[in-house]
């Protein structure tokens, strides 16, 4: 069945980044996925949480929040539990791909930030936040020369089936109607990192699963040649 918007089943809405999108962020990030705009920032401090002090090892995490105006009804500021979920999804997601002992004794936060919502924020967030991470280590003193604190590059997309089909990266009005909604978390050599997925007024079997995550791997590809693109250079491990 055609999507509403003319893209294939296997298409990724029109994907823009743009590095250094802010002055004072060590790592920033504009990433753009059709209608969606998420601005990634990373800041670095030098200093880690408690239970980290004396071992030698670093932290990164990630806070997520859409702005007030980023959906057609403002939107509260307020930290619910979808947000927390998602922020602690981006966190993970950058630590899959870390050395937390080759960064050392120092914290990256990436923030997220949701300026306009149109489907699909959390997986352009961890998309943005990877590439908003590399630019930020490259300005920090590494404890071990030459080791790079990052080991695999990670990309996110969502996929569903919508009127029984399956489509690839779900817009707003796709994500509403969907029968399943899933999230696929991947590293660019392949692995994955988190799989998300439940049926929203209907279950799913196991091929129409297995063919879901086959999309994603599809996208996550296209997105992580998209993220060596933006960065402009080969991968620094």
């Amino acid at each position: 069945m055609p999507r509403h918007d003319g893209r294939k089943a296997n298409q990724l809405r029109e994907l823009k980044i743009k590095r250094r999108f802010t002055k004072n962020a060590a790592g920033s990030v504009l990433i753009q996925t059709g209608a969606t705009t998420v601005l990634c920032t990373a800041s670095v401090e030098s200093s880690v949480p408690p239970w980290l002090k004396g071992s030698g090892k670093g932290w990164i995490t990630a806070e997520y929040n859409m702005l007030p105006g980023s959906t057609p009804t403002r939107k509260s500021r307020k930290v619910d539990g979808r947000t927390t979920e998602i922020q602690r999804l981006i966190g993970r997601s950058l630590r899959a791909v870390a050395d937390l002992e080759a960064l050392g004794e120092q914290m990256i936060t990436v923030d997220c930030d949701v300026l306009d919502a149109d489907g699909g924020t959390r997986t352009a967030s961890i998309t943005g936040a990877f590439i908003a991470l590399v630019d930020a280590l490259q300005t920090i003193q590494l404890p071990i020369p030459g080791k790079f604190p990052l080991v695999d590059s990670v990309a996110a997309v969502s996929v569903g089936l919508v009127n029984g089909a399956g489509a690839l990266d779900l817009d707003y009005i796709e994500d509403v109607d969907a029968e399943v909604d899933m999230n696929v978390v991947m590293t660019g050599s392949g692995k994955f990192v988190e799989v998300q997925g439940a049926g929203e007024e209907a279950t799913f079997t196991e091929d129409e699963l297995m063919k879901l995550i086959q999309l994603g791997k599809h996208g996550v590809k296209q997105l992580t040649e998209a993220q060596a693109k933006a960065l402009g250079k080969k991968w620094l491990w």
